[in-house]
Order: C-alpha cells, then sequence, then structure tokens
C-alpha cells in the first residue's frame, strides 16, 4: 500500500510592532525599493531566496522567532521606520510638476494595455522585453504621479522556466503560481463586491475576474478566466502567456482587448487617453466602438471618436512579432460583434489587412487604423515602422507618414545596483529627483577614480559568486564530473577580480545573432586564451518553445562552452529572469549586443547595463545608434541589408573581433602604474553620465506625456468642442475617400520641362490646376516643396509653401498660385503635390491620401 503525504503550512503571527510588512508586501513598490526588500531579507537572507524574492510567501514561512526577535530588536526597528516613513512620503506625493502642467488627476487618466508586465520576478507575468518595458513605464508613471492604469492579464503558469541539459538542449517547465503567492487582490466595485465581467465566444458567455496589483501610485488591472462556472478549455485562457494555437491567442487577445475595456467600465474608471502598448490589445478599439455605435454612433463616427484619443506602440520591425489571424478564424468570432457595430464582416476585417497576409486580420494593421497617434521605440525603429506600414498611408513618403518615435528607457530605481544608489546618496543626495537632468550628471566625473573601480570590482565579484551557484547546480544536475565542473567555474572566484567579463543577454532569436563570436572560433580562442588577460563571456537567455532555430543557437553555444579552449571561459546560464538580469547588467565590464541591423527595434538591457558603469560594445542599431558618442563604448558599424548575409555576418565578426582585441581588451588590463585601469573608468564614466539622464523610464515617459498623451487627449477634446465635429469628420473623410481617385493635376503648358532662371529677390508665378472631382477648393491644399536632389537619388526640403485657389478653371478644375521668391541663390528643385486637409485631423496625411505633379 502507497503511503500518502499531506503538507500543511504553520504561518506565523505578525507581531503588532512589524504589522505592515504585509502591506509592504501587497505593493509592488518594493520591486524598486531596496529598504522595503531589505525588511524581508534580513529576517532570513537564506529562506529569501528560497521563496524568490516573493514578499507574501516569505510572510507565510519565515519563523516565529525570527519575527518575534526582529519585533525586539531595536536595529530592525529602526531600519523598519525608515522604509516605512520613505513608503510614507512616496505614496502621499503629488504628481510631478512636469506632469501636473498637463494632466490633471481630477479629470485625466492614461489606461495602458498590454499583454505581459515584467515588474518583478514575484509576480511571473511576462517573458522579456516587451513585458520589461512595460513593467517600467508602470513604475516611471508612479514615480512621477501620472494619472494612470494599466491592464493585463493574470496568467497562472506564466513564461517557461528554462533549464539546460547537458547536450545543450533547452528544456520548458512549466510551473503553474497560486493566486495566493502573489501581489494580487481581487479588483472590487463601490459596495466592495469583487468585480467580475462576461465575454462572448461562440456559443458560451465567459466569465473573467479582475484582480488589483497595487504598484506605487498606480493600479494594475489583471483578467483571469479560471472560474469554475467556465467550462475547462475557457478556464485555461489566461493560464498561460504565449502559448496555445492561433484560436486560443485570438480568444486570448478578445480577453485582454473586450474584457479589459469591460474591466475599468465595471471599476467606474473613464480613462481619458487610451495607450495599446503592442498589437496585442487592439481589440478594445472594437469594444469602445461597440458602446458608442450602441449609443447612436455609425461605426466611422465611433471610430473618429475612438481613434481619437488613442496612442499605439509597435515595438518590432520582424514580421513574425505581429499576430495575424485568418478570415476563417476571425469571421467566426467577431461576424455577431460587426453586426453589433451595424457593419458587414467583410468591412470589419478590411481594418486588419494588410498587403503581406492578403484576407486575413492583422492585429498591427488594425491598432494603425484605430489611433491617431502612433510610435516606434527608437530613432531608427520609428523610421523602420513607417516603412513596414506604409501601406496605411499608400500616398504618403514613409518619412513623413504618422508614425514618430519615443525611444524606450529603462527605470533607474530598478535596475541601478544597489552599490551605486549607496555611493550616490552619500555623495549626491538629490540625484533621484535629477534623472533627467543631463548637465547634473557631469557631477560623477568627480567620483574618485579608485573608488569607481573598486565598486565596480566589488559588483563583479558578486555577479561571481551568483554565477558560480547557478553553473553548479546547472551542470551537476546534467552529471558533469567534478573535476570538469572545477574547469567550468575555474574564473567564478572571489579574488579574480581582474578577469575581463563580457556578458551577453537576450531572447535567442535568430536576428539576435548570438553567435556571431563564434565566426572564427581559432580567433575567439587566441582572444580569450591570454593567461595575462583573461577574459570570460557569459550567454543568458531563452528561445521560445516553438522557434527550434533560436533553440539551435542555444546548443551550439553550449557545445562551444564545452570545448577544450573555451571551457571556463564560455558560459551558457540558464533560466534568465528579472534576478539574474539585474546582476548581470550591473556585473559584467562589457556588454555585447549584436542584432542584424535594424531589427533591433530599441532593445534596453545595454541602457541597464551603461547606467552601471558597463561599456556597450553593440552594432549602431536601436538606441544605441542614439546613445553612442565614441567616447562612452563602442560601436559596430553596420552593413545593411543591401549585403549578402554571409558577407554581413563575416565582416561584422571581424570589427568584433578588431574592436576586442585593439581597444576593448588591451584599454582593460593597461594599468599604467595603478591598480585599475584609468583611461577604463574614463570611459565608464562617460558611458554613466551620457545614457543614464537619457534612457531613462522617466524620460521616456515624459516624452510620452508631451508629444503622445497630451496631443491624444486633446485632440479628442477638440473635436468634441465642435458641433457635429466627429460626425462631420467622419463623413467627410468618407467623401474624400470616394472622390480622391479622380482628383488630378492639369498637365503643365509653355516651358515645364525647362530650367527657370530668375535673379534673387524676384518672384517666379507657379499656377497649377487640380481636377477636385466633387470635392471643394479648401478639402485640399497644394503645396510646394523647395528644396535640393542628392547623389543618393533623394530629396532634400528646405522650404514648404502652399499654393492659394483661386479661379475655377472649365470642367471641376480649380486654380492654385504662388509667387515663388528663393531665399538662396543656386540651381534649386521644386515639387508641387496636393493632400485633403480638414482642421480636425490629428495628423494632416492621416489619410494617406497624396496626388504629385
Amino acid at each position: 500500500m502507497t503511503e500518502t503525504t499531506f503538507t500543511v503550512e504553520v504561518q506565523p503571527r505578525l507581531p503588532a510592532r512589524l504589522r505592515r510588512l504585509e502591506e509592504l508586501a501587497n505593493d509592488l513598490v518594493y520591486s524598486w525599493d531596496r529598504r522595503v526588500r531589505a525588511l524581508y531579507a534580513r529576517l532570513d537572507a537564506e529562506l529569501w531566496r528560497e521563496v524568490g524574492h516573493n514578499p507574501k510567501v516569505f510572510l507565510r514561512r519565515v519563523s516565529q522567532q525570527a519575527l518575534d526577535e526582529a519585533a525586539q530588536d531595536r536595529g530592525y526597528l529602526e531600519e523598519y521606520s525608515r522604509a516605512l516613513s520613505g513608503y510614507d512620503s512616496y505614496t502621499q506625493a503629488h504628481a510631478r510638476a512636469e506632469v501636473a502642467a498637463y494632466f490633471d488627476p481630477q479629470d485625466d487618466l492614461v489606461a495602458y494595455f498590454c499583454a505581459e508586465y515584467g515588474l518583478h520576478e514575484s509576480l511571473p507575468i511576462y517573458s522579456g522585453g516587451l513585458g520589461i518595458l512595460a513593467g517600467d513605464h508602470c513604475k516611471a508613471a508612479s514615480d512621477l504621479g501620472l494619472p494612470f492604469v494599466a491592464v493585463g492579464l493574470l496568467y497562472r503558469q506564466g513564461y517557461f522556466t528554462q533549464l539546460i541539459d547537458g547536450r545543450g538542449q533547452q528544456l520548458a517547465q512549466y510551473r503553474p503560481h497560486q493566486i495566493d503567492d502573489l501581489p494580487v487582490t481581487l479588483a472590487l466595485d463601490a459596495d466592495e463586491v469583487p468585480i467580475r465581467v462576461a465575454l462572448e465566444l461562440p456559443g458560451r458567455t465567459v466569465g473573467l475576474h479582475v484582480w488589483r496589483a497595487k504598484v506605487g501610485h498606480i493600479d494594475l488591472y489583471l483578467l483571469d478566466s479560471d472560474l469554475p462556472e467556465n467550462a475547462e478549455a475557457d478556464r485555461a485562457l489566461t493560464y498561460q502567456l504565449y502559448g496555445g494555437d492561433r484560436e486560443w491567442r485570438l480568444q486570448q487577445e478578445m480577453v485582454l482587448g473586450i474584457g479589459g475595456m469591460r474591466a475599468l467600465r465595471a471599476l467606474g474608471l473613464r480613462p481619458t487617453v487610451w495607450h495599446i502598448n503592442e498589437g496585442h490589445a487592439a481589440f478594445q478599439v472594437l469594444e469602445r466602438c461597440r458602446e458608442w455605435v450602441a449609443r447612436g454612433d455609425k461605426f466611422q463616427t465611433a471610430l473618429e471618436r475612438v481613434a481619437a484619443n488613442t496612442v499605439f506602440t509597435t515595438h518590432t520591425p520582424v514580421a513574425a512579432g505581429h499576430d495575424i489571424f485568418e478570415a476563417a478564424l476571425f469571421d467566426r468570432y467577431f461576424t455577431a460583434f460587426a453586426a453589433q457595430l451595424g457593419i458587414s464582416i467583410e468591412e470589419l476585417r478590411a481594418y486588419g489587412h494588410s498587403p503581406q497576409n492578403d484576407g486575413s486580420f492583422n492585429m498591427t494593421s488594425m491598432a494603425l487604423r484605430g489611433t491617431r497617434f502612433h510610435n516606434g521605440v527608437s530613432k531608427i525603429h520609428g523610421e523602420v515602422a513607417s516603412g513596414m506600414e506604409r501601406y496605411i498611408w499608400p500616398d504618403i513618403p514613409p518619412a513623413e507618414n504618422p508614425i514618430t518615435h519615443v525611444t524606450n528607457g529603462v527605470h533607474a530605481s530598478t535596475f541601478l545596483a544597489q552599490e551605486w544608489s549607496n555611493l550616490l546618496d552619500v555623495r549626491f543626495a538629490d540625484w533621484r529627483s535629477s534623472l533627467t537632468d543631463i548637465q547634473y550628471w557631469e557631477c560623477l566625473k568627480d567620483v574618485p577614480d579608485h573608488r569607481f573601480w573598486s565598486l565596480r570590482q566589488e559588483l563583479k565579484t558578486l555577479l561571481l559568486q551568483v554565477v558560480r551557484r547557478r553553473v553548479v547546480v546547472q551542470h551537476r544536475r546534467a552529471g558533469v564530473a567534478d573535476a570538469q565542473l572545477r574547469r567550468i567555474t575555474r574564473y567564478l572566484v572571489d579574488d579574480n577580480g581582474d578577469v575581463l567579463v563580457l556578458g551577453f543577454g537576450r531572447r535567442f532569436a535568430t536576428y539576435k545573432r548570438a553567435t556571431l563570436l563564434f565566426q572564427d572560433p581559432d580567433r575567439l580562442a587566441r582572444l580569450l586564451g591570454d593567461p595575462n588577460r583573461p577574459v570570460l563571456i557569459m550567454f543568458a537567455g531563452k528561445a521560445h518553445p516553438s522557434d527550434k532555430p533560436g533553440q539551435e543557437l542555444i546548443r551550439q553555444i553550449h557545445e562551444f562552452s564545452m570545448r577544450p579552449e573555451f571551457i571556463g571561459r564560455i558560459l551558457l546560464l540558464e533560466n534568465y529572469d528579472l534576478n539574474l538580469a539585474r546582476r548581470l547588467v550591473s556585473g559584467v565590464d562589457v556588454w555585447l549586443n549584436n542584432p542584424v541591423y535594424p531589427l533591433e527595434a530599441s532593445g534596453t538591457s545595454g541602457m541597464k547595463a551603461a547606467m552601471n558603469g558597463v561599456l556597450n560594445l553593440s552594432v549602431l542599431d536601436g538606441w544605441w545608434a542614439e546613445g553612442y558618442d565614441g567616447s562612452n563604448g563602442w560601436g559596430i558599424v553596420p552593413h545593411g541589408s543591401d549585403f549578402d548575409p554571409a558577407f554581413r555576418d563575416h565582416e561584422e565578426a571581424s570589427d568584433l573581433y578588431d574592436l576586442l582585441e585593439r581597444q576593448v581588451i588591451p584599454l582593460y588590463f593597461e594599468r599604467g602604474g595603478h591598480s585599475y585601469s584609468p583611461d577604463w573608468v574614463a570611459m565608464a564614466k562617460a558611458s554613466m553620465t551620457t545614457i543614464l539622464p537619457r534612457f531613462n523610464a522617466e524620460r521616456q515617459v515624459l516624452d510620452y506625456v508631451e508629444k503622445l498623451y497630451r496631443p491624444a487627449r486633446d485632440q479628442r477634446r477638440r473635436m468634441e468642442a465642435v458641433a457635429d465635429g466627429v460626425a462631420g469628420l467622419a463623413a467627410w473623410k468618407q467623401r474624400v475617400r470616394e472622390c480622391w481617385a479622380g482628383v488630378a493635376f492639369e498637365p503643365l503648358t509653355g516651358e515645364s520641362d525647362t530650367t527657370r532662371v530668375l535673379h534673387f529677390g524676384d518672384a517666379l508665378n507657379l499656377q497649377v490646376s487640380l481636377r477636385l472631382n466633387g470635392l471643394q477648393a479648401q478639402d485640399v491644399v497644394v503645396e510646394c516643396l523647395l528644396g535640393e536632389d542628392q547623389e543618393d537619388g533623394g530629396f532634400v526640403v528646405r522650404e514648404r509653401l502652399e499654393l492659394t485657389p483661386s479661379t475655377s478653371q472649365p470642367g471641376t478644375a480649380v486654380g492654385y498660385g504662388l509667387a515663388l521668391r528663393p531665399t538662396r541663390t543656386g540651381l534649386q528643385r521644386y515639387r508641387i503635390r496636393a493632400y485633403p486637409y480638414h482642421t480636425l485631423l490629428a495628423h494632416r496625411f492621416e489619410l494617406g491620401c497624396m496626388k504629385w505633379l
């Protein structure tokens, strides 16, 4: 007979003096307030590690003796009081001046929708960069006092735990999480009743719980379909992040977009700005339109109303990163919804049309058509996205279409190592309120070089300790012998601070080229094998369980790491998570990033490294193309898409080797009679000084406030301030779309193909005629672009001048004229174009219509 083992968890009672430890455990401020986390770690450091730095679980398992002793320990109580004082001051603070100038918490609210949030390892509802970015956005919104609410899904399983076996194979383990272990509580309505919302799916209705996670000043609401009354398949809809088939993904995104909208309504929240962070949540646009149609709007009017105050951020220039659903699948789930919108399913599906996936429904396309403010996440990515999505505005040059950019940033208080925070607190007490002040951070140059170096070495030692523990567990599980394990860990010792450590940590996708370093293994072996200048490279990251090429990269790195010439010098670390990421970005000396240009939308890990005094060695793509200035790291000039991929990889790998051999390694080990490298310290200081204030999340959120949130709120108000403004704009757009195909310039007569000569100060009288095909003269702007041709075939605009409508020509043509007086001498070019214009447009080219003479 098999014996049964039962489990009982005996929970301690919190002493009255420490009762607020429970309150702190339910506010994700602990994810960036180290004073709060230290309260738990000090009670039992080993247990704190065992529970994955989860305060709620910790308080259920810590010993009663430890709590009782802490309640009588004067030192602990003083630390407890300081942490509470800081927490209370933070939560009672008002909106920062930069936000209060634009937004009133009584009237304004930004609603932010995202499929994942990386706030802390104790709330595992994230997979990688998108989630970490969303978490940092929430934290910075809280710091700034921005009226803000976030919406997502509560994944019971979250993303997978990664194990790497003895052959380098990635093994995905899924570990369900108990709700009681997470820093969430049920969201309640005004009567203190738990909120429930419903989502209609074909043949059934799915009920949804709404959970609330407190993140300082803001709330994150998470939807959960795991209700007893739901069918088993429906209970699993919110179970796993990025799992299941296409139908499952469609249903999950309906929960996020439609269910998330209904949750906010049930909570009584009325946002004035809506932000869709990546296309997963684009269905919220349709749900908001449905509400307005139910109130009497036509669909086109409802869409104009909804789009006016909605922002969409696209994060990926890789086609596989966009969710696309087959027509038959989409139709099955949205035919009834289309009827509620008062349109056919074919009309609705057209809003998700993209040329690359004709007939399917593209969530990015829906998001772009359902919003009026759009951005990429770096300058280069904004340009790439403008080209990728130009089909939305087919006649508009990509450089002029409505996609702009806001370069990402990272949350400094989360990713700046405690050791740096301590030093800054002592030397520069007001640094936390000066995060975006570029001039302020020149103060770092006053930190003595030897102190800077010793702090960096201390962080590296802490990293080596963490990595050693992980590597030992990882390889012992794989059956590695002790002798071989000693070779693998030979540089991971506390007194080996003189090893130069390079770090590579990110998702293992093929375009990120994790194996670029292995283009020439013999040369790499020579670079790493100098006994007088030891170099260690750490790789960490996950590949999606369905991404076989990405998993092959992991296997290849493992294979190289076990070769005799590389063993101990190349380490592959499993289960890259926030905890390991914080150690890596603060402890390595150099951060590597070598994506295929221009496929790195932004990247944020290098920002985290740089603000800790780590030097970036990266391809000039994404954010690094903006951050690199020649003094703060190293840049690899990309070859672009015109080159053969094999040639491109060979050349860029060669550049990488050259930089390592001739600059990076010599600079680190050249001590010049000191116990440290003065030139390395100078570059590391330049890295922190130039990057920390420009690429932090506060700057990012303030950019959103100024460039996107405020304009979106004001656009909606502007439209609704005009009688029939929204309906009138929708009707005008429809008329323009019907007429535009017949709008055309009349051919010029006379000397149109010759160069016209005039003297400085004289005017060139331009006269053109435009057939308006039923439109009015005020519906169209005719514009002269004065500029210069470039050798590459481009055209640089120096001036934009508007022509004035004058006389009607025979038929429907209208004359437009301009007395052109160039302000410069020399050979100049001009071009003439026409486009529709209405005073209530959010962007003058949002219709995507243009005609050229």
